[in-house]
């Protein structure tokens, strides 16, 4: 005989199972009862059709009552809602718009009703202005609801994925929105490390969030509502959009003697059978077991539901599979951003008392040399023995593959281990040799070998500062964008010169931008005999961390937002920084700009998300013009136009006030080592300073410049005579005191290179590279018998009448 089975619900699950069950037995009689219009739609895809993101709304069918009929000949009754299930009688009691009442037989029972918007008795709540969105149905009332009134703005409550998705849409259609959300953070699957990065992605797209805060009452005032908060803070808007989560939507089965869960889901075992034989149950309505923890959960997902579906249908067809659990990978769109998560984030953890690790990661998404690379935020969960947690993702490109592939290796029972050894494609456009995943795994095995011990981002402000030294590693550049209170700066490259400044009494926490330099210091450290932890995350996770949203005009606080600013003088290049951590950007940026013309402008082009605070302060710092700023994509985009020194005086102020003397000179008479070091130090340091300096160099002076190589030139005796008894350029100079038969200058240039010091003539390139004057005295190369040729490029000739002119501009002048 053949069997007659009954399929509640449809869209994920019951349609998936449906499918399943034709395509397993061609002859059971097969009949899908659906209370809605529509069988299977793109539940997820709603939002996205209210924003005009999908065009079509045929699109969002996935299936129709005539397709399931002609491809799998299954019974679909629409609008035919099941009231009462005698699971003793084996029948169910239907209500059908077209049938009327009326009772069905079954053999096997598939339950599938999903879960429906929780709206809890909070006064006003019926209000028609106050919308929920779960089916198809719901959406046109929203999207009529925007298309046939004057919508100006829009209050969401909730800050889950269907509320964020929401707000996303509504801001698309040029309303503006308030999010609120009771919780402290918005997307409950992200840690708050992490979904800060969302909230501030809604605020810089103008959606206003107001957190730690829920609905006390809604009041109809004229046209508009009045949305009062347990704070007493009111908000009115013209529509309000419900979405504070879902509850299983099983009020039809309460008489029955189907077994729930303590949130009023459906029991079911991992065949997905009910306590009742004969009876499935799939979907948002059923309590499942959490893959990673093993504990009982809900999870409403459409991915596990199309799984549970088939699963149900194999074993009712005889089939012995099981369904192992749901590990909650889930993915979502806010604004540019894309965020990912899969397995147990800290609070579920926590809660099951599951010891656990934490890394931050911040790789690009493909090689950082191929245009368009932007940062990835990756956070990993996992214990002492490397087993993988979870893991959540925030990034505007590749976000999906990488927790994908965490996701598989978490279902395989895989390690942090087993991340390092992963074989991902890999080609610039998609990928580094390197990929995120892989270095993900390194991180995390490090910390499992004991190679690092990491320190968290937010317990930075609370640690015992008389035991601790907080070390920044970061670049003098990185530095003076913002550094976090109370550290001690020694960058990277200097650390081993200047181990001595470190106390080994106390413990060392390193940091650096992303974390990557900070665990070079702390390898460094440890092998110098320190006791070191690494901030994981660096910086960036620490300044992360602190946002806090605020009710702000964000577009005002817009440089301005223009596609193409106009320029009217000046020439304009471009400059793409894509794929470059800080403090790449903005050394290339420092370069670019140095190179420009007063009144020329720079388009500037960065992926590093630093980089649209640190060009608003160094554009300040530097007396730049910041014409333009903006975010698209992940990627960062800066207008920048070189200032023209500008006169504010008026003209009696101009024509009685002296100029303001800002440049340097010095004469180097003396032709020993240590005077030119000296000299060439000085000299670098006030060019750094924005100083005009100019080395005037006379008599043994000369010297110094001299090439160190021999040049053939044509001389007299007296002049060959000379040059032999002179040293021949820098690396033959003496020292003014314990030369030593010349072990004396040895000594010192190792004493140089072992404290990482500059070479003399790293010093000389470098202030030629910063625009020193090198001048030689044209009569002293003549005493001297000195040629042109013999000197280093870049040298400049003039008498004492030009050092004059030089030292009347100056407000130092120095005799070495």
């Amino acid at each position: 005989m053949n069997k007659k089975i009954l399929i509640i619900g449809g869209v994920a699950g019951g349609a998936s199972a449906a499918a399943r069950l034709r395509r397993l037995d061609e002859h059971a009689e097969i009949i899908l009862f659906e209370r809605g219009n529509h069988i299977s739609f793109a539940n997820c895809g709603l939002p996205y059709y209210i924003g005009g993101t999908i065009q079509e709304r045929e699109n969002l069918l996935v299936s129709t009552p005539k397709d399931m009929d002609e491809k799998f000949n299954i019974d679909v009754r629409i609008k035919s809602e099941v009231v009462k299930i005698d699971t003793d009688k084996k029948e169910v009691t239907v209500n059908s718009s077209e049938k009327g009442t009326y009772t069905e037989t079954y053999d096997s029972l598939i339950l599938s009703p999903g879960a429906k918007p929780i709206k809890p008795p909070i006064s006003g709540i019926d209000n028609d202005k106050i919308f929920t969105l779960r089916n198809m149905d719901d959406t046109d009332k929203i999207k009529n609801f925007i298309t046939n009134n004057k919508i100006d703005s829009a209050v969401v409550i909730g800050g889950g994925f269907i509320g964020v998705e929401m707000a996303e849409n509504l801001n698309d259609q040029n309303i503006k929105v308030t999010l609120v959300e009771a919780a402290p953070h918005i997307l409950a699957p992200f840690d708050d490390d992490m979904v800060t990065m969302a909230e501030k992605e809604l605020q810089d797209n103008n959606i206003n969030l107001i957190l730690n805060n829920g609905v006390k009452s809604f009041s109809q005032n004229g046209y508009k509502l009045d949305i009062t908060l347990n704070n007493d803070e009111k908000l009115t808007a013209d529509m309000v959009i419900l979405a504070i989560g879902v509850t299983p939507d099983v009020g039809f089965l309460k008489d029955t003697k189907l077994e729930f869960g303590p949130k009023g889901h459906i029991i079911v075992n991992n065949h997905l059978e009910t306590n009742l034989k004969d009876i499935y149950a799939v979907g948002d309505a059923i309590e499942i077991v959490d893959f990673v923890n093993g504990k009982k959960s809900a999870i409403p997902l459409a991915g596990p539901a199309n799984k549970q579906g088939r699963i149900a249908a194999d074993n009712i067809c005889g089939i012995n599979t099981t369904y192992k659990g749901t590990q909650g990978t889930s993915i979502l769109k806010v604004c540019d951003l894309t965020c990912a998560s899969t397995g147990n984030n800290e609070r579920t953890l926590q809660r099951n008392n599951i010891p656990y690790n934490i890394i931050y990661v911040y790789p690009q998404s493909h090689a950082s040399y191929y245009p368009g690379a932007t940062p990835i935020t990756l956070k990993l969960l996992f214990n002492n023995e490397g087993k993988i947690l979870g893991a959540q993702a925030i990034g505007y490109d590749g976000i999906d593959k990488r927790i994908d592939d965490i996701a598989t290796v978490i279902r395989l029972n895989g390690t942090v281990i087993d991340l390092t050894e992963l074989e991902l494609s890999y080609a610039p456009p998609y990928s580094s040799a390197k990929d995120p995943v892989n270095i993900a795994g390194y991180y995390a095995e490090n910390i499992i070998t004991g190679k690092s011990e990491a320190v968290l981002p937010r317990d930075i402000d609370g640690r015992d500062r008389d035991s601790i030294i907080l070390l920044d590693v970061r670049t003098d550049l990185e530095q003076e964008t913002g550094s976090i209170e109370g550290s001690t700066h020694i960058p990277l490259q200097q650390l081993r010169a200047r181990l001595n400044e470190l106390d080994k009494a106390k413990e060392i926490w390193t940091y650096c931008q992303i974390g990557l330099r900070g665990y070079l210091a702390e390898r460094l450290l440890k092998q110098h005999g320190f006791k070191v932890k690494n901030i994981t995350g660096g910086f960036k996770s620490y300044m992360s961390q602190k946002f806090k949203p605020q009710k702000l005009n964000y577009s005002e606080e817009l440089v301005t937002s223009v596609e193409n600013p106009k320029i009217d003088t000046g020439v304009i290049k471009n400059l793409d920084a894509c794929g470059l951590s800080c403090p790449g950007p903005l050394m290339r940026v420092k370069g670019a700009v140095d190179e420009l013309n007063p009144g020329d402008t720079l388009n500037v082009s960065a992926s590093d998300p630093g980089f649209y605070e640190d060009i608003k302060a160094w554009c300040k710092k530097t007396n730049t013009e910041l014409v333009n700023l903006n975010k698209e994509k992940g990627i960062i985009k800066a207008t920048l136009r070189k200032k023209s020194e500008v006169n504010t005086l008026s003209k009696n102020e101009a024509a009685t006030t002296s100029p303001v003397k800002d440049s340097q000179t010095m004469v180097v008479f003396s032709g020993d080592l240590d005077k030119a070091i000296a000299s060439f130090i000085i000299a670098n340091g006030a060019a750094a300073m924005g100083k005009k300096v100019t080395l005037f160099f006379t008599f043994w002076g000369i010297n110094i410049l001299r090439k160190n190589e021999p040049v053939s030139v044509k001389k007299n005796f007296i002049e060959t005579m000379f040059g032999k008894m002179m040293p021949r350029g820098s690396k033959k100079l003496k020292l003014s005191n314990m030369n030593m038969g010349g072990m004396g200058p040895k000594m010192i240039r190792g004493i140089m290179e072992k404290h990482n010091v500059h070479s003399l003539e790293e010093l000389m390139q470098s202030a030629i590279n910063n625009g020193v004057e090198l001048v030689a005295c044209q009569m002293s190369m003549e005493l001297l018998g000195l040629k042109e040729e013999e000197l280093i490029d870049g040298v400049k000739f003039g008498g004492v009448g030009y050092y004059l002119g030089e030292a009347d501009d100056s407000n130092i002048n120095l005799f070495i």
